[in-house]
C-alpha cells in the first residue's frame, strides 16, 4: 500500500517570472516537506510561513490570495492546481515576494517544475476529504455545488456575453496523468475591454499576450490561437481545483459549476469547512476499508524516488 502513501517533491527546485497583477519579478521555488505538513507558501523575504488553507483566503478579485497579518501570497490557485494534480501532499512553496509568478499563464510550467525535482515517496498513508452531502452556493444563474462521489471530478460551465465564450463546458475526472494532459497546458484569459479597468485599480500590470488568453470582440489576440477548443472552460476547472485544495486535502467528490469564479468557489469551501457533517477524512493504510466508504481512489504515477 505504500503506493498510496503521501507524496512530496524530491529536491529543491524554482523558477523565475513575473506577478500577473504586480508586474514585478518573482522567484518561486518547490521544497520537500515531511508527511501531514500539507502544502505552506513561505514568504522568504518576510519569514512568514502561510498554510494553503481556506481560513488564510485574504481576498478573490481576479484570482485567489493568502494571508497572515500584513504577508500576503498573492495568485496562488495555478501552483495549488499543479501540486494537488500531481498528487503532492506536502510541499513548501517559497517565494521571495508578495505574487507567485504567472509563467505561461497555465499550470503546466509548474507541473514541469515538479516532474524536475521528482516525486519522493513519505511513509504516512495519503489522506482525503471525502464529501458525505450536497452542499451548494448559488448566485443567480451561478452555481458551485459539491457532492459525494466514488471519484473527484470537476465539471465546468463557462457563459460569457461573447461568441467565443458562450455556454463551453469541460468535464474532467482526476488522475495526475490526465491533469497533465487535459487540464494543466489551459492558460488564464481577459478581456481586451477589460484590460484598462483593471490596470486602472492596479491589476494586470504583468499581463501580454505571453501569459494569457486575450480575446477582443470578435476574435482570439494571441497569434498561435487556443491550445484546445474549449480552453476557456479547461482553465476554469483548473482554477476550480486550486481552490478546491485550500480544503486542506486532496478531494473525493463531484463539482459542478456554471459561471464560478474564485470568490464563489472559495464560498463553497467555507460552507463545506462551515458543516462538520458534510465530509469526513479518511486515511488510507494497509488496513483501509476501502469498500464500505465507496470511493474510487485516483491514478497516480509512481513515485520517482525513495521513501523518506
Amino acid at each position: 500500500m505504500a503506493y498510496w502513501n503521501q507524496r512530496t517533491v524530491g529536491r529543491r527546485v524554482s523558477c523565475t517570472g513575473v506577478g500577473l497583477h504586480s508586474g514585478k519579478p518573482a522567484t518561486l521555488t518547490l521544497a520537500p516537506a515531511p508527511a501531514d505538513a500539507g502544502i505552506t507558501f513561505v514568504r522568504m523575504d518576510l519569514g512568514v510561513e502561510i498554510p494553503a488553507r481556506a481560513e488564510h483566503v485574504v481576498d478573490t478579485t481576479l484570482s485567489t490570495n493568502l494571508g497572515i497579518g500584513k504577508a500576503r501570497v498573492h495568485t496562488v490557485e495555478h501552483v495549488l492546481a499543479a501540486l494537488t494534480g500531481m498528487g503532492i501532499d506536502a510541499c513548501r512553496v517559497e517565494v521571495d515576494g508578495p505574487e507567485i509568478p504567472i509563467m505561461d499563464g497555465s499550470a503546466a510550467p509548474f507541473v514541469c517544475l515538479i516532474q524536475e525535482a521528482g516525486i519522493s515517496t513519505l511513509r504516512a498513508g495519503k489522506r482525503f476529504l471525502v464529501i458525505e452531502k450536497p452542499v451548494e452556493i448559488r448566485d443567480g444563474d451561478k452555481l458551485a455545488r459539491i457532492e459525494p462521489s466514488e471519484q473527484m471530478s470537476i465539471d465546468f460551465t463557462v457563459d460569457f456575453d461573447h461568441p467565443l465564450v458562450t455556454n463551453q463546458s469541460f468535464r474532467f475526472v482526476f488522475s495526475d496523468r490526465a491533469f497533465e494532459r487535459e487540464v494543466a497546458r489551459a492558460r488564464t484569459f481577459c478581456f481586451l475591454s477589460d484590460i484598462e479597468k483593471m490596470q486602472a485599480v492596479g491589476l494586470a500590470k504583468g499581463g501580454s499576450l505571453e501569459n494569457a488568453i486575450v480575446v477582443d470582440q470578435y476574435s482570439i489576440l494571441n497569434p498561435e490561437g487556443l491550445r484546445f477548443p474549449d480552453e476557456f472552460a479547461r482553465h476554469k476547472v483548473l482554477d476550480a481545483f486550486g481552490d478546491l485544495a485550500l480544503l486542506g486535502l486532496p478531494v473525493i467528490g463531484a463539482l459542478v459549476a456554471r459561471k464560478s469564479g474564485h470568490a464563489m468557489n472559495q464560498a463553497l469551501v467555507r460552507k463545506v469547512l462551515a458543516d462538520p457533517t458534510a465530509y469526513r477524512v479518511v486515511r488510507v493504510s494497509a488496513d483501509s476499508q476501502l469498500e464500505p466508504l465507496r470511493i474510487r481512489l485516483p491514478a497516480l504515477g509512481a513515485a520517482e524516488s525513495r521513501t523518506a
